[in-house]
């Protein structure tokens, strides 16, 4: 019973201090002593599983199952606002509530308009028990355990002063701090740019992994409080009575009495947003009173009682002076616009990227112009426009180059694709190096003795020029003047350990074209060695699902290459995985075979990739669509309504996750 009473005290100090830290940005215990707490709260969960709480603490970390997403119907629609650009137009809205109103006096809350994705949180007795993205207005997405995981929103409430149910609606955001960071890595990476925060955001939250959901610190901030109970007839006074419970409210609301006072705070926000730590793209005026709200009503699209100012992005003028191009790993180039100097929003501007030869075109872009620049999302320059009125007759078109700037090439461009790439791979400098940067990251070989300036380093002395290279680096190459012995022993250490990475990352490792993490492990899993791929047709290869004629072109086109050839008979040499293992290939047992199995709904026991793998092990095929061909459904919680009525149609058996389990003992 000691340890009850104290899982119990633990739950409530780090829901406090957590409150404390995300919300009221006032932290009372250090990081270390906040980590203590919560490694004694997990040996204690562990202990006690019969007291699992999905509020816990303990729970934000984010499980490994990928849940999917069910459909949820909302209890209040949530529309859309209608926008407003100038003050004209809040001046019309403001006449239109006050005519609609018969004249009686009114209030305007005044609030900031996040840039996230927006969500309806619902509480029962102070827990959380659901949150759903808004979806079409009428019906969204359950995302209740990736939002668990964001600290800004309590899981249990303090005290009692609050309704025993109600819904609060707001904004998840990713903060610049994470946004930037997060694009710094994808850059580095090569792989797409976020366009701003609130993409980035959504991506994350409608991420299947929990776990990738709470690396990415997302916030949240609440702004509408509904229920059959609120506590006040005052929007604005509600929020309060939301912030006393725990919840991080707009910064700065203001209770308006007139267009002046509105006027005000909007100019006031237009300049200070730019300190905020998240995106903000505008105001949100609404009547305070829900008397009155409910007293103007609905358009079909929009509330009447509520309207959004979205502010203008920031335009400077400037002069681009030449465009240069960049090779990528993956050998894409990318036009970049080098222009004069200039402040926007806060920083000096003086490159801008220009994506494509198609993007180029359709600017009709010219060496000298005067451009018009934004920042995407407040952070991205990007050109959007040309001052066709201040070009000089003698100014001459930006040309998209023909050969590659590294190694003379001649550049393609593949079918579908906007970019041109070079297909030197195996000779152009950036490449190579990009190549075996690649191969020791972390999700690859995992190489981590080694970083990219190592890279860089290693390739101008001439110790690398391909992968294969690195396991035959000797310790007194690296070593120099003899003062780095421990650094350069860790290093052979890594790459010696590397040997031992599974089949299907070494295969992504590679660095196939168009290759990724996930096509790779599909790949390994249909082909189960190198030496079948190798030998694959695009007519085999277009048969793994996910696999599409560019990825299959890609495929052959790689292993056509004798330099690949080479490089990949040499790591077999040196003792990488080049096939599954035999615990992989080796069938469980032939209970499923001949089955069609669909899998939906959220499992308890396994993730639905551990159900995939037993199906697979198991002789059976997964498919992702119900038909008549159908043998079972393995259905967990919170099933699809539209897969389970085809079933129901079709006279498909579903099974549970026990069932299967227990089918597969037998």
């Amino acid at each position: 019973m000691e340890d009850i009473k104290r899982i119990e005290e633990l739950r409530n100090l780090l829901h406090h201090h957590n409150y404390l830290y995300y919300v009221l940005n006032s932290p009372t215990l250090s990081d270390q002593e906040f980590d203590s707490l919560m490694r004694e709260l997990q040996d204690l969960e562990a202990k006690h599983p019969e007291v699992y709480d999905p509020n816990s603490p303990t729970q934000r970390v984010g499980s490994d199952l990928s849940t999917g997403f069910t459909q949820v119907r909302h209890r209040y629609p949530m529309l859309s606002l209608a926008n407003t650009y100038n003050e004209q137009e809040v001046a019309s809205w403001y006449a239109a509530v006050s005519k609609d109103l018969g004249g009686q006096p009114f209030e305007v809350c005044c609030e900031l308009k996040y840039d996230g994705l927006s969500i309806s949180l619902t509480y029962e007795q102070g827990r959380l028990v659901r949150a759903v993205t808004r979806g079409d207005g009428e019906q969204g997405d359950d995302v209740t355990a990736n939002v668990r995981t964001i600290r800004a929103i309590p899981l249990v409430l303090p005290g009692t002063d609050y309704p025993k149910e109600f819904e609060i609606r707001g904004e998840i955001l990713m903060p610049w701090k994470v946004f930037e960071q997060l694009n710094a890595e994808r850059e580095k990476a090569e792989e797409p740019l976020f366009a701003n925060p609130r993409n980035a955001a959504s991506g994350t939250l409608k991420s299947l992994d929990p776990k990738l959901v709470a690396k990415r610190k997302l916030d949240a901030y609440l702004y509408y409080l509904l229920g059959d109970n609120v506590p006040n007839d005052g929007h604005y006074e509600n929020l309060v009575a939301a912030e006393s419970w725990g919840f991080k409210v707009s910064e700065g609301m203001h209770k308006a009495n007139s267009l002046e006072e509105i006027y005000n705070f909007i100019n006031h926000w237009d300049s200070a947003r730019h300190d905020l730590p998240v995106a903000t793209d505008g105001i949100v005026l609404k009547v305070n009173s829900i008397r009155q709200q409910q007293q103007l009503g609905f358009t079909a699209k929009s509330p009447r009682w509520a309207i959004a100012y979205k502010f203008k992005a920031e335009r400077v003028c400037t002069r681009l002076n030449d465009v240069t191009f960049q090779v990528g790993r993956t050998g894409a180039v990318t036009p970049v616009a080098n222009m004069e100097p200039v402040l926007l929003a806060g920083t000096t501007v003086k490159r801008a990227t220009l994506n494509n030869e198609d993007f180029i075109k359709s600017l009709d872009l010219h060496i000298g112009d005067n451009v018009f620049v934004e920042k995407g999302g407040e952070i991205i320059p990007k050109i959007v426009g040309v001052d066709v009125s201040q070009r000089s007759p003698d100014l001459q078109p930006v040309q998209f180059i023909t050969t590659c700037p590294e190694c003379g090439s001649t550049l393609v461009r593949y079918a579908g694709e906007a970019a041109y790439y070079c297909p030197n791979d195996t000779g152009c400098p950036p490449q190579i190096k990009g190549r075996i940067e690649h191969f020791i990251a972390r999700k690859a070989m995992n190489i981590d003795s080694i970083g990219p300036e190592t890279v860089d380093d290693y390739f101008r002395r001439g110790i690398v020029r391909n992968v294969a290279d690195l396991y035959e680096i000797r310790t007194e190459q690296i070593n120099g003047d003899g003062t780095r012995q421990k650094s350069a022993l860790k290093i052979i250490k890594g790459i010696q350990d590397s040997v031992e990475t599974p089949f299907e990352r070494v295969l992504f490792a590679l660095g196939i074209r168009f290759v990724g993490e996930t096509t790779a492990k599909l790949l390994a899993k249909h082909f189960k060695s190198i030496d079948a791929l190798i030998v694959a047709t695009p007519e085999q290869l277009v048969e793994v699902e996910g696999v599409g004629t560019v990825i299959a072109e890609s495929v052959v086109r790689f292993f056509q290459d004798k330099v690949n050839l080479n490089i990949i008979a040499r790591l077999r040499q040196y003792g990488l995985q080049m096939e599954l293992s035999a615990d992989q290939q080796q069938p469980a047992s032939n209970k499923l075979a001949g089955k069609n199995i669909v899998i939906s709904g959220v499992f308890e026991h396994h993730s639905r990739d551990e159900y995939k793998t037993m199906i697979e092990r198991n002789g059976g095929k997964n498919v992702s669509s119900i038909s008549s061909k159908t043998s079972f459904i393995l259905a967990g919680a919170n099933m699809g309504p539209s897969k389970m009525e085809k079933a129901q149609q079709l006279g498909i058996e579903m099974i549970d996750e026990n069932t299967f389990l227990n089918m597969l003992e037998q």
